[in-house]
C-alpha cells in the first residue's frame, strides 16, 4: 500500500491529472522528461499497457532483435551513453538503457503499468478529456477492472509500430505445431533441431533468420518481394573507445555528429531514385548479395528488387545473405496457398511440414491509434476525421482533437535517420502547448487548443506534393509507408534537420483557441522553442575536403613520402 501511495504521491487525485501520456516507450519517456523540464506541472500520469517501460524494445524480444541505427545516435541527446557494447545495440541493451533513463529522471512515480487505454472522449463543455482505462494485471484487476481519468491534455506516445499485423492466410489457425508472431516471441519454446518456416522477409526476418539457422535443423524463408539490404557493419565498441567516449566528451559529441551527418547524406539515395548516389548504392548492394551467395546463383534474380531504393524500408544486415547460402536454409518465393494442420501449402509446390511457423509480418502501421476509440469535438470519432488516411499538422496535432498531441504520428517516420531526432523535436513542441494549458489552469482559467482545419489541409497538401516526387511513391512496390490508394501517411519527405527547424517555432495563429484563457494566447504570435543542434558545425564540402586531405596525408605517410 505504501509503495502504491509513493508511486503516485505527486498526482493530485487518482482520477484527475493535468496531462495523461499513453505509452512508456521511447516517445513516452521523452515526453514525460520534457514536461518535467519545461512546464511547472507534476500532475502527470503515464499509462502503460505492459508491465515495464521500453515500448517496442520491451515487446520485440525475438532472436537477433537489434537496432539498425548506431547506438551513439539511437539515444536521447540529453542522455548520451558512452558504454554501449556494440555499434548497433541489441534489444536487451536498449531496454536496459531506457529503464535506466526512466529511473534517473524519476518517471516511475508517474507510471501506471498494466493499464490499457480503451477510449478517450473530449468534453466540449468542460474542455477536458475523459479517458477510459482497463487494468490488465492480475493483481491490479482484483481491486478494480476499469476506471476513468479526467485530464486537461492527452498525449499519445504509442507510435506507429505497436499492434502486430497478422497475415490473412487461409488456415492460419489450423496449424497444430507452434505458431508465433515475432513481436510476441515465446522463449519457452526451444527451436533447436526443429523445422522452421518464417513468413516475411522484412526488417525483423533478416535478424531472426540468421539466429534460427544456428540451431534449427531446417529453415525456409517465405518471401513475397525482395528488399534492398545494405551492409550494417556491426562490431563491438572497444574498452579503449568506451574510455575515450566517457572521459573526453568532445569525442563522444563528434562521433554522434558524424553518424548523424552520414545518415543525413543518405537522404538523397533513399528518396531520389534517379540520383547517382541511389544507383551507386543499388550497385553495391547487388554486388554484395551475389558475393555472399556463391553456392546459390539461382537466388540472385529472386533477391533483386524491381523497385526504387527507398520505396520500401531499406534494411541493414550483415549476415542474412550468408545465411541463405547455407545448405539447410531455403528461400521460397511461390505464393502461400494455405496453412495446413502440419505446415504450409504453396501454389504448385505441394505441402511442407514444419514444427514452428514464425510470422514476421510487421505491424498495423497505417492504422494510427487503432487500438483506442477516440472522439473529438462534438463526439466526432477519429476514424471519421481520418477517413481518407491519417493526417496531422506537423505530425503532432490533428483537426477536431483539442489539447491532444501525438509523437511519431502521421508523416514523421524517416527512411534514413534516427527517429529519436524527430521525437525530441515533437516533445519540445508539445510541451509548449501543454505549458500554455497548464498556465491557464493555474490562473483558474480554461484553455483548449486545436490546429485550424485550413492549416492542417495546407500543410498536408504541401508535404504530399513533395512525397509524390520521392521513391516512397514508386507504384511498383507495396509498403507500410502508404495506403492502398498510394497516399503516403507514414513518412516525412525531408531531412531530420529540416523537420527539427520547422518544429523549433510555434505559431499561435495556427490554432483555434477556446476557453476563458483564450485572450492571453490570442495576443501571442509565435514562440521560438529552439532545437538541439547536433549536426557538424561545418559544411558538407568542408568536411569532405578535410576527409580527403586526411586520407591523402595518411597515404603519403604510408608510402614513405618525404617533404
Amino acid at each position: 500500500m505504501s509503495s502504491r501511495a509513493s508511486q503516485h504521491e505527486r498526482n493530485h487525485g487518482f482520477t484527475r491529472s493535468a496531462v495523461v501520456i499513453i505509452g512508456a516507450g521511447v516517445s513516452g519517456i521523452c515526453m514525460a522528461i520534457d514536461l518535467l523540464r519545461r512546464t511547472p506541472t507534476r500532475n502527470i500520469i503515464i499509462l502503460e499497457k505492459g508491465s515495464r517501460v521500453g515500448g517496442t524494445w520491451a515487446d520485440n524480444q525475438y532472436p537477433g532483435a537489434a537496432c539498425d541505427v548506431r547506438s551513439s545516435l539511437y539515444s536521447f541527446s540529453f542522455e548520451q551513453r558512452s558504454t554501449w557494447t556494440e555499434e548497433f545495440p541489441r534489444q536487451e541493451e536498449l531496454l536496459a538503457y531506457l529503464t535506466d533513463v526512466a529511473q534517473k529522471h524519476g518517471l516511475y512515480r508517474y507510471i501506471r503499468f498494466n493499464s490499457t487505454v480503451q477510449e478517450a472522449r473530449w468534453d466540449d463543455t468542460q474542455l477536458q478529456w475523459k479517458v477510459q482505462v482497463a487494468l490488465t494485471g492480475a493483481k491490479d484487476s482484483e481491486f478494480q477492472e476499469a476506471y476513468e481519468i479526467t485530464t486537461d491534455f492527452l498525449v499519445s506516445a504509442i507510435g506507429q509500430l505497436n499492434v502486430p499485423s497478422y497475415p490473412e492466410i487461409p488456415g492460419l489457425h489450423d496449424f497444430t505445431g507452434k505458431l508465433m508472431h515475432s513481436a510476441r516471441w515465446d522463449w519457452s519454446y526451444d527451436f533447436a533441431d526443429k523445422r522452421v518456416a518464417v513468413i516475411g522477409n522484412g526488417a525483423t526476418a533478416v535478424q531472426i533468420v540468421p539466429e534460427l539457422a544456428k540451431t534449427a535443423s531446417h529453415v525456409t524463408v517465405h518471401q513475397r518481394t525482395p528488399n534492398w539490404i545494405y551492409v550494417r557493419g556491426n562490431k563491438p565498441v572497444s574498452a579503449l573507445q568506451q574510455f575515450l567516449l566517457t572521459y573526453v566528451p568532445p569525442i563522444r559529441w563528434c562521433k554522434r555528429a558524424m553518424i548523424m551527418q552520414i545518415r543525413e547524406w543518405s537522404h538523397t539515395p533513399v528518396t531520389n531514385a534517379e540520383s547517382g548516389h541511389a544507383h551507386q548504392v543499388q550497385k553495391w548492394t547487388l554486388a554484395r548479395m551475389r558475393s555472399h551467395l556463391p553456392d546459390k546463383p539461382d537466388l540472385w534474380e529472386a533477391l533483386t528488387p524491381k523497385y526504387s531504393l527507398g520505396c520500401k524500408r531499406v534494411l541493414f544486415c550483415d549476415d542474412y545473405y550468408r545465411t541463405l547460402n547455407m545448405s539447410h536454409v531455403d528461400l521460397e518465393t511461390r505464393p502461400i496457398q494455405r496453412i495446413t494442420a502440419t505446415g504450409i501449402q504453396t501454389e504448385g509446390g505441394g505441402d511442407q511440414d514444419y514444427d514452428l511457423i514464425v510470422l514476421a509480418s510487421g505491424f498495423r502501421s497505417l492504422e494510427f491509434l487503432h487500438s483506442i476509440r477516440i472522439y473529438g469535438t462534438h463526439g466526432r470519432p477519429l476514424e471519421d476525421i481520418w477517413k481518407g488516411g491519417a493526417t496531422a499538422y506537423r505530425g503532432v496535432v490533428a483537426e477536431g482533437l483539442p489539447n491532444f498531441g501525438m509523437l511519431y504520428g502521421p508523416n514523421t517516420n524517416l527512411g534514413h535517420n534516427s527517429i529519436i531526432l524527430m521525437i525530441e523535436a515533437q516533445s519540445k513542441y508539445l510541451s509548449t502547448l501543454v505549458g500554455a494549458v497548464v498556465e491557464a489552469k493555474q490562473k483558474g482559467q480554461s484553455l483548449a487548443l486545436q490546429p485550424r482545419p485550413e492549416v492542417v489541409r495546407e500543410y498536408n497538401k504541401r508535404i504530399q506534393a513533395r512525397l509524390a516526387n520521392t521513391s516512397f511513391a514508386d507504384p511498383s512496390c507495396r509498403s507500410w509507408y502508404k495506403t492502398e490508394d498510394g497516399r503516403i501517411t507514414n513518412n516525412w519527405p525531408g531531412s531530420a534537420v529540416e523537420y527539427q527547424k520547422e518544429m523549433s517555432r510555434l505559431q499561435w495563429t495556427d490554432y483555434l483557441v477556446e476557453g476563458s484563457g483564450a485572450k492571453v494566447v490570442e495576443k501571442k504570435k509565435a514562440v521560438y522553442i529552439g532545437r538541439v543542434q547536433e549536426e557538424l558545425p561545418v559544411s558538407t564540402a568542408t568536411l569532405v575536403l578535410g576527409l580527403v586531405l586526411a586520407a591523402g596525408g595518411w597515404y603519403l605517410r604510408r608510402t614513405g613520402w618525404r617533404w
